[in-house]
């Protein structure tokens, strides 16, 4: 999705004074005495061995209500019906009723769904990554709004050392996160897969049963992805809170080759072979839409599946999730570009206002051909309220990385029409309160 062009400027060094960083801070930030070549890594170890827990993970690949709301409409989802597996589509749809004192039940619904199936699932990963960012400053006990400094230390690594985006130009772990879940920003999960490395983050969403996911890469970037960048965070007097060596990843390891197309697109040229995504992230529709729940409704998921998140760190995801980017004030988004429903593609696609009063939680993905969207839409005022997930493949011709897919004629519409089907529906459905 988006990807930001930050002007990074570099530090001017006195000894010991900071004079071109931020005007509050007077004193270097030791970050140059990182030893660069330091491979040990303190994450614990991915084991990739236990069977995930969500309440999705056994699970029918069709029910028939997806099946028969799609089929009612043949002017719209006849061929989706008839090319489910060309377009590899999978949808979640999760009914929400209440109990007297407010709990959350859950009634799942599926739609050609298979945990086998691979698909690229894009941009959706930054949502466990910012969760996971959120998670692992709590450990360390720093606040989301002090200051990131990211050193370069292999080849093709950058540093950061301000984000001209931010009111007072510091880098923060939570601006990061503003940027991912506005707008998407490709740049923002970067920084965040190298503060958090692929070791700690597989090994903690292994651990919470997401035992289908491989974080394995920045996004558009072909460095190398198992050495991650020096790390470290200041407070706003310039005193070191921690300081994180570059980082091989030990457990880094790709999976199996995965084909997908005829052929891709490599320095300009056509390669007329399959596209393998071996060593491309992989994450299941199930997972993710559990990642979703696990955020929304943290009580009501098993306490091991749940990230260790403050209060605040959850009130801090849902409302970047569900805000337009005009609103945050920082960055300051141009409207006529970023929409009031930019990444909302259940309901809206890429067209329309948002419907009044209606709040949608979100993370959209797009790459490759596929198009997705995990989501938990709610209606304030009323008592509808749900959680949809789905993925579709957009690519008629079967080139990968020619930019020519079919996401304004195939994926959009069938995000939005199928979206505005189960709000309709649920609008008249009787919710047991």
């Amino acid at each position: 999705m988006s990807s930001a062009n930050q002007a990074i400027a570099p530090f001017s060094f006195f000894n010991p004074v900071v004079s071109d960083y931020f005007p509050q801070m007077k004193y270097l930030l030791p970050v140059c005495g990182i030893v660069l070549l330091f491979y040990a890594c303190s994450a614990p170890k991915p084991t990739g061995q236990s069977a995930p827990y969500t309440e999705t993970s056994k699970i029918p690949a069709t029910d028939t209500f997806l099946h028969n709301i799609m089929a009612a409409h043949p002017q719209l989802f006849d061929s989706v019906l008839q090319r489910a597996d060309t377009l590899d589509v999978q949808v979640i749809y999760t009914q929400i009723d209440r109990d007297e004192k407010g709990g959350a039940h859950f009634t799942n619904h599926f739609f050609h769904v298979r945990e086998d199936r691979y698909f690229y699932p894009a941009s959706t990963v930054k949502l466990p990554i910012a969760a996971l960012a959120l998670q692992r400053l709590h450990e360390l006990n720093i606040d989301p709004e002090t200051a990131m400094i990211t050193e370069a230390a292999g080849e093709g690594q950058t540093a950061v050392y301000n984000d001209p985006s931010t009111p007072d130009g510091r880098p923060t772990v939570a601006h990061y996160i503003r940027k991912i879940l506005l707008v998407s920003d490709n740049d923002a999960y970067n920084r965040l897969y190298e503060f958090l490395g692929p070791d700690y983050i597989n090994a903690q969403l292994h651990a919470r049963g997401y035992s289908f996911a491989r974080i394995l890469h920045r996004l558009e970037s072909s460095i190398r992805q198992d050495y991650t960048n020096p790390v470290a965070f200041a407070d706003t007097g310039g005193r070191l809170l921690y300081q994180q060596p570059a980082r091989y990843a030990a457990h880094w390891q790709a999976g199996p080759s995965i084909y997908r197309g005829n052929g891709f697109i490599k320095e300009g040229k056509l390669v007329s072979s399959p596209f393998d995504f071996g060593a491309k992230n992989r994450i299941t529709l199930p997972e993710l839409h559990d990642i979703m729940r696990s955020i929304m409704f943290p009580e009501d998921v098993p306490a091991k599946q749940r990230f260790n998140l403050r209060q605040e760190d959850y009130t801090f995801l849902r409302n970047y999730m569900s805000m337009a980017p005009r609103q945050a004030g920082y960055p300051p988004y141009n409207n006529s570009v970023y929409t009031d429903t930019y990444v909302k593609n259940w309901l809206y696609g890429t067209e329309g206002n948002p419907f009044p009063g209606v709040r949608v939680f979100n993370k959209t993905g797009g790459a490759y051909g596929y198009l997705l969207d995990i989501a938990y839409i709610k209606e304030e005022e009323t008592s509808v309220e749900f959680m949809l997930s789905g993925v579709i493949y957009c690519n008629s011709d079967g080139i990968l990385n020619d930019n020519k897919y079919d996401y304004k004629t195939v994926g959009y519409p069938f995000f939005r029409e199928l979206g505005k089907l189960i709000y309709a529906y649920e609008k008249q459905r009787r919710h047991k309160r």
